[in-house]
């Protein structure tokens, strides 16, 4: 087998117009279409995708509620972390910075679906 590339991440959300206002208007994720008949929205991150999938009996608890980023969780890089974070406070989101020093921090979708935001420095040429 080989691998070639990754396709989506699919994350289960029980109200999906408030997932969508997470996803669309705090993280500002660009919608796609989808052809599929069940609830659901997909966003495009280049060439990655996540799929929000309706699932109204969802019931979601942190694995690990002290240390955020050891459950499971999505990571996406972000240009400035502190903006992030700043959006994030200021739309009533919690946030908890990663242990690890690196310049991450990590905060939860309306469902308490982990989300982890990294600012990564691209080296210079």
């Amino acid at each position: 087998m080989k691998i070639t590339h990754y396709l989506h991440t699919a994350i289960l959300v029980a109200d999906l117009a408030r997932s969508e206002q997470f996803y669309s208007q705090v993280l500002g994720l660009t919608k796609i279409d989808r052809s599929l008949k069940y609830p659901g929205v997909w966003y495009e991150l280049g060439s990655t995708q996540i799929h929000l999938i309706v699932d109204t009996e969802l019931k979601w608890n942190l694995q690990n509620a002290e240390k955020w980023g050891r459950n499971p969780h999505l990571a996406l890089a972000v240009e400035d972390l502190e903006a992030a974070k700043a959006v994030l406070i200021e739309q009533g989101y919690e946030v908890q910075l990663s242990a690890s020093g690196r310049p991450a921090l990590f905060t939860q979708d309306p469902d308490g679906n982990v989300i982890e935001l990294t600012q990564v420095v691209e080296p210079e040429v």
